[in-house]
């Protein structure tokens, strides 16, 4: 029997969204994938050609670029900031939805005009897409990598703004931020190893199309 296909998704949020579509895909995890409090990080299926790894959303772009894993489920603000030639990501998969968006201190929106702007340092997790971002704006863009924590940043003197993820933006309004300006819209795809689409067409073309059948049905009955 051939090695199992792997596939890498993200943890935390976004968790909750994918067990529909993986039901929908045909696909059911053993229950401890859904337990965020397990440290396990590879994980049994109903199918035994499928086994499924639960990692970092960054990390998930990285197992299926270098073959570790040959699926993963990714937001498309990874695949921006990281320009991987081995990935294919054919399948929009409907679900994380959020935002890359420009953040400031409250006080400082209030008198502010982003259309003025000709410097900014900026603490983000998305140095390249930010720098692009500014660039093509004009304006000259000192970017402050962080993992986390971005929030604090202007609080502290680091930068005067943030470049981040937003949802709700909830976490901003808790720190005193506000948004002023999105970069883009973001959501879930289904990416491909590139070499392993080429090489188990057999096996991960059924995958792709179940994915791309599941993320449908899943916006029809939205």
């Amino acid at each position: 029997m051939a090695d199992p296909v792997i596939l890498a998704v993200p943890k935390g949020r976004i968790l909750e969204e994918v067990q529909p579509l993986l039901e929908r895909a045909g696909i059911r995890p053993e229950a401890a994938f859904f337990d965020e409090s397990s440290r396990a990080l590879q994980f049994k299926t109903d199918r035994p050609d499928i086994e499924l790894i639960r990692v970092r959303a960054f990390d998930v772009a990285t197992f299926v670029a270098h073959g570790a894993a040959q699926l993963g489920i990714v937001g498309s603000d990874v695949l921006m900031e990281f320009d991987y030639s081995e990935l294919y990501a054919p399948v929009d998969l409907g679900i994380g939805h959020c935002r890359i968006s420009v953040a400031e201190p409250k006080d400082m929106a209030a008198g502010d005009d982003p259309r003025e702007w000709s410097h900014v340092r900026v603490a983000t997790k998305y140095p390249h897409i930010t720098a692009r971002h500014f660039e093509a704006r004009g304006v000259q863009a000192e970017c402050v990598k962080l993992n986390g924590a971005m929030e604090i940043a202007p609080v502290l003197g680091l930068a005067g703004r943030i470049v981040d993820l937003v949802s709700s933006g909830k976490t901003l309004k808790e720190n005193g931020l506000v948004e002023v300006e999105v970069i883009a819209e973001i959501s879930a795809r289904l990416i491909v190893n590139r070499a392993a689409f080429k090489t188990r067409a057999d096996t991960l073309g059924p995958l792709v199309a179940a994915f791309r059948a599941a993320a449908e049905a899943l916006r029809d009955a939205a």
